[in-house]
């Protein structure tokens, strides 16, 4: 089980990414499910409508129909949670889609991301100190 940040999945999809061929070459690696939040899949939703309207849009949706990739809804019982990794963290700033990342990190134990945002996942840390396993490794 892998968590998976906004960024791969508009890169998987947008062949004009500079990430595209290191995102396709790590999902082939990594074995699913890919699990997201709302935010991040938002993010990617609307960052793939700006770059390639609703086509890109639309590979996004088959991508969630087709694949191992499920987004988990987050209610009420996780905005304190989030809100407090999002004050912890008002050095970075940390935003909503990664801190409901973390906060589902925490939730099901699951210590890899796939995310093209290593600068701010290698400072998170989920559980007390425990360190994110970064996908595409470098």
């Amino acid at each position: 089980m892998t968590l998976i940040d906004a960024g791969p999945l508009i890169a998987l999809i947008d062949r004009g990414e500079p990430e595209h061929e290191a995102c396709v070459a790590c999902l082939a690696r990594l074995t699913g499910p890919f699990l997201t939040t709302w935010p991040p899949f938002t993010e990617a939703m609307y960052l793939l409508g700006e770059a390639g309207g609703w086509r890109a849009q639309e590979a996004l949706w088959i991508m969630l129909d087709q694949s191992d990739l499920q987004v988990i809804f987050q209610g009420p019982e996780h905005f304190q949670r989030i809100r407090a990794l999002m004050q912890k963290y008002t050095d970075r700033p940390m935003d909503l889609a990664d801190a409901s990342l973390v906060c589902l990190a925490e939730q099901r134990g699951i210590q890899d991301i796939f995310t093209l945002d290593r600068r701010d996942f290698l400072t998170y840390r989920f559980a007390g100190r425990r360190p994110f396993r970064l996908w595409p490794e470098t």
